[in-house]
């Protein structure tokens, strides 16, 4: 059985992974996409930001340990900051697939996008998946609740790839825009759920 140090260690490891991969899917995201035209996809690369910021959260969290009372503490921090970044998550999807849905841009074909999204659908839940198992065994909230946003971070490569594909054999621009939306009320829900479950922490 893992001791509560190779626990910390291991999920240290998958954070850093996960920071190093973010930041060149940002670089590509960003360069593809702008010069694509594609506010889906510069966006992407954009939220990669956001998962960049998580990470960083987790891994002061994991780097600091101490007496039960500070690592509650600082598990309640940690778990409020991460709340924080859902919606952070949540404003950006509402802003970019609204923008493109009001103004109807029609992005060129990327295949680098394309690419970008089918390496991340394999990369992104392999990692969430990861960082979840270790946070039940190590019991923390905080590290389940980034767990938790980098699947949905998955599931936006998901809708990536089905809107850029759909983009680029049926000509449907609307596909991208709109199923990120559907996800904007799971975002917020677990947002709040995670910042409320850091205020009880507080209280008690």
């Amino acid at each position: 059985m893992n001791t509560s140090h190779e626990l910390r260690q291991k999920a240290l490891r998958l954070e850093y992974t996960l920071v190093a991969y973010n930041f060149l899917e940002g670089i590509i995201a960003i360069a593809a996409g702008w010069r694509a035209g594609s506010i889906a996809l510069v966006g992407f690369g954009l939220d990669s930001g956001i998962e960049i910021l998580a990470a960083g959260i987790l891994i002061w969290r994991l780097r600091h340990s101490g007496s039960l009372e500070e690592e509650t503490r600082k598990e309640k921090k940690a778990l409020g900051w991460v709340g924080y970044t859902f919606f952070a998550l949540a404003a950006y999807i509402l802003w970019e697939a609204g923008s493109s849905l009001w103004h109807q841009e029609t992005p060129e074909v990327s295949w680098i996008g394309i690419a970008l999204a089918v390496a991340s659908l394999g990369v992104m839940p392999y990692l969430g998946l990861a960082k979840r198992k270790i946070a039940l065994e190590m019991g923390s909230r905080a590290l389940e609740a980034d767990a938790l946003e980098t699947l949905i971070c998955a599931y936006l490569s998901f809708t990536l790839l089905v809107g850029l594909g759909l983009n680029a054999l049926l000509g449907w621009w609307w596909a991208d825009p709109a199923a990120a939306l559907a996800m904007v009320g799971y975002i917020v829900k677990e947002g709040w759920a995670a910042i409320k479950e850091s205020r009880e922490v507080a209280k008690c």
